[in-house]
């Protein structure tokens, strides 16, 4: 196999691993819209940066996508403080106004001599087989970084998805923990756009989580299969990628939501076939009951 292509899984694998574990943190702290909303704001960002440095370059858009996210976020809050909007109506009304304005900006840009060669529109649905060398290896130590970084923290972080009062309580820096987590889900969005695509970055930082979810009651557990299932989907998703010359972010999550199928049916306390097992042994057991209690009665 290929050197650049064994760099672009490891860096796949990373950013499933980095999205999954984030992601478990996003959603149990009902944060999953900010991801969606992050990842959709970073598109006229992204189309910016484009047209100042004048071509391709990852950093740089990851340098304008985090800046458009952030103006997103401080968007949606500032509706949410001045306006009787709620916080989930916000978010859909920036997420909106900010990919349409990605989208005009991308049109423009393509109309262009020499845009549609610019490789931007890879970053509407991710192509794996875009990442040149400079791009796998900005993702993987951005990715690496990250991991460490909620491994770090993994004990406050706990704390205050769980118990924030708690977490007031002995002296841990909630507001600023919660920032940290916050600018993890920024980052985690911004650097696979190009791998896995705006409109579908924030699933992968969210189905692993829920396909974890059904397996273990422990955040430890959790995380740790987020991760897992995120390294597979991504692997899986830019393998197919590769061959078929495809768009890697539709794959990747074609994979994630099989992992979450799978699951959802099959996973031995939450799936459904199992909670129908177990129905139909209990009703099973009650009815030997009531058959003795009645043959006793009898008797």
């Amino acid at each position: 196999m290929d050197v650049n292509v064994q760099w672009v899984f490891t860096s796949m694998a990373l950013l499933g691993l980095a999205s999954g574990m984030i992601g478990t943190f996003a959603l149990l702290k009902k944060q999953s819209l900010i991801g969606d909303a992050m990842a959709h704001a970073a598109l006229p960002g992204i189309c910016i940066a484009f047209l100042f440095y004048g071509q391709k370059s990852l950093l740089v858009f990851l340098i304008g996508a985090a800046c458009s996210g952030y103006m997103a976020t401080v968007f949606i809050q500032f509706i949410v403080k001045h306006t009787r909007i709620k916080e989930d109506a916000a978010i859909g009304i920036v997420l909106s106004v900010f990919f349409g304005l990605g989208i005009v900006l991308l049109t423009w840009i393509n109309q262009h001599e020499g845009g549609n060669q610019s490789g931007i529109n890879d970053f509407l649905f991710g192509k794996a087989a875009s990442l040149t060398g400079n791009d796998v290896n900005v993702l993987t130590i951005t990715a690496v970084l990250m991991v460490i970084t909620i491994l770090f923290f993994f004990k406050e972080f706990k704390i205050i998805t769980f118990d924030r009062a708690f977490a007031q309580g002995i002296g841990i820096p909630v507001s600023l923990l919660n920032g940290v987590l916050m600018f993890l889900i920024v980052s985690v969005v911004v650097i696979g756009l190009q791998a896995v695509g705006v409109v579908l970055m924030s699933a992968l930082l969210i189905t692993p989580a829920l396909a974890a979810r059904y397996w273990t009651e422990r955040l430890g557990w959790m995380t740790l299969l987020a991760g897992v299932f995120g390294a597979l989907s991504g692997v899986a998703g830019a393998y197919v990628s590769l061959i078929a010359y495809v768009p890697t972010g539709p794959l990747v999550i074609i994979f994630a939501t099989a992992l979450f199928l799978f699951s959802f049916l099959f996973a031995p306390k939450r799936g459904l076939c199992s909670k129908i097992i177990r129905r139909h042994v209990e009703r099973k057991k009650l009815r030997v009951k009531q058959l003795m209690y009645e043959r006793g009665e009898q008797l």
